[in-house]
């Protein structure tokens, strides 16, 4: 950065905190928009290598193409935190930026998902899912291109179904006291699997351990299949639990999105307003940008439908610090998730003022308003957050011949699964289960189905 960016960094770190903002020292640093789209597409700097990156990047570098997307900043929270800065930024953008990232910043030093997820992970994600990135290119190096890039198939097809009331650090099953020894029952998986612990609560009154496996339904995939697969190798375990935690690094960034982009916008406007030492021309200028970023819909003849984060949040902190006060939204800020936000602070008054409304897209491409009613409109934005965005799947049992039995929630979903989608994903369990696999669910019109693998 230009020694005049970094002096305008330095004084609109030094009037946040005069205003009662606080985060860890913040890592600044400018590079080619190149680099911006790979790091926001993979997620971070440097990271496990895989093909379906690469896909994500084509649909970004598309959309960037088309004028539906521009890339001012990425930001990663930690104890230094990064940001990157795009290097073909103005410098009235990157001003407005550096005071977007001190909101962002705040937020995940307070945030108490955030928190959680730092103190569990540590404060140095980037260092961390580098040495997760060496270690795979280790593995790659060991056992060849096509075993490694199986084992990550199936584990980036799941990185969605963690656990994240359990937390990271999770023991097995606990164990009671030792069982009288079970007969052989004919092969190696089959006497393993009359040895594996249970949960104490589900010993018998002898404390012999169940043969059920797992003891209840267990949401997070990743943990069981890295610890209950049959015949899964060291270096596919930990393949597993390096995508599970960057998992949970990834949860609060998702489950606060409204909240966090919202209170950075919030900030960003505030300490741009106060920043008496920027030139005027420097302040219109990044007010600009700053009135692109929280529009409420797209620019020209493009209309979103969905809400846009940025606006949505920005609106909702405004009138939060406007009639409770300042604060008033450091403690929700401290305390609360996009589900309680919305929830408890998306108002019928600021739903009407905001125009927003529920609707239904018709196959020929019209719209249909069906509602404003403020439960119904709180529901459909956060129909798309629930478990991380993913069906709610469970493993049920494993039978003694090892065949995996997987139940999807149809019911708490309330909708059915794409099928062709459903066999890809079973295909990639079943390489590293490498015994039979089956999944109970509906389809897309609620109809009963059992997909196996093999079939």
């Amino acid at each position: 950065m230009t020694q005049s960016l970094e002096q305008i960094g330095l004084s609109l770190e030094e009037l946040g905190r005069g205003l009662g903002l606080d985060y860890y020292p913040v890592q600044f640093e400018e590079v080619p928009p190149s680099f911006m789209m790979e790091i926001a597409v993979y997620g971070l700097p440097v990271r496990m290598p895989h093909w379906s990156f690469g896909v994500r990047y084509i649909y970004q570098l598309v959309q960037h193409r088309m004028g539906n997307s521009r890339l001012f900043e990425v930001v990663y929270p930690g104890n230094p935190g990064r940001a990157y800065l795009a290097k073909g930024n103005s410098i009235p953008e990157n001003t407005l930026v550096i005071a977007h990232v001190l909101g962002h910043a705040d937020f995940s030093k307070h945030n108490a998902l955030f928190k959680r997820s730092q103190e569990e992970i540590g404060y140095k994600i980037v260092e961390q899912a580098a040495s997760h990135a060496q270690r795979i290119s280790s593995a790659i190096e060991e056992h060849g291109q096509e075993r490694v890039e199986a084992v990550l198939d199936a584990a980036l097809a799941l990185e969605a179904h963690v656990d994240t009331f359990k937390g990271v650090r999770r023991e097995r099953y606990g164990a009671g006291p030792a069982p009288a020894p079970a007969p052989c029952l004919g092969n190696e998986f089959s006497q393993r699997f009359q040895e594996l612990p249970g949960e104490g609560p589900h010993s018998d009154a002898s404390g012999a351990r169940p043969v059920t496996l797992p003891p209840h339904p267990e949401h997070d995939l990743l943990w069981f299949i890295a610890n209950y697969a049959p015949d899964l190798e060291g270096w596919e375990r930990d393949i597993f639990l390096a995508v599970r935690e960057e998992s949970f690094y990834f949860y609060p960034v998702f489950a606060c999105q409204i909240m966090n982009e919202g209170w950075a916008c919030y900030w960003h406007a505030r300490l741009l307003c106060e920043a008496d030492f920027l030139p005027q021309q420097d302040y219109l200028d990044a007010i600009k940008t700053h009135s692109d970023v929280v529009r409420p819909h797209a620019a020209g003849n493009q209309v979103a439908l969905a809400p846009n984060p940025y606006h949505l949040g920005f609106c909702m902190w405004e009138k939060i610090v406007e009639e409770q006060g300042i604060e008033k939204a450091f403690e929700i800020r401290a305390n609360e998730d996009d589900f309680s936000f919305i929830r408890n602070y998306l108002t019928p008054e600021l739903a009407t003022e905001l125009e927003m409304f529920e609707y239904v897209a018709r196959k020929d491409g019209s719209i249909e308003v069906i509602g404003t009613e403020i439960d119904a409109l709180r529901d459909a934005i956060l129909a798309s957050k629930y478990n991380f965005g993913a069906p709610v799947v469970a493993a049920e049992n494993v039978d003694q011949d090892g065949t995996l039995h997987l139940v999807h929630d149809h019911g708490t979903d309330g909708r059915g699964l794409d099928l062709r989608r459903s066999e890809r994903v079973l295909e990639y369990i079943h390489r590293v289960w490498r015994r039979n696999v089956s999944l109970h669910t509906v389809d897309l019109r609620g109809a009963e189905r059992v997909l196996s693998m093999p079939a």
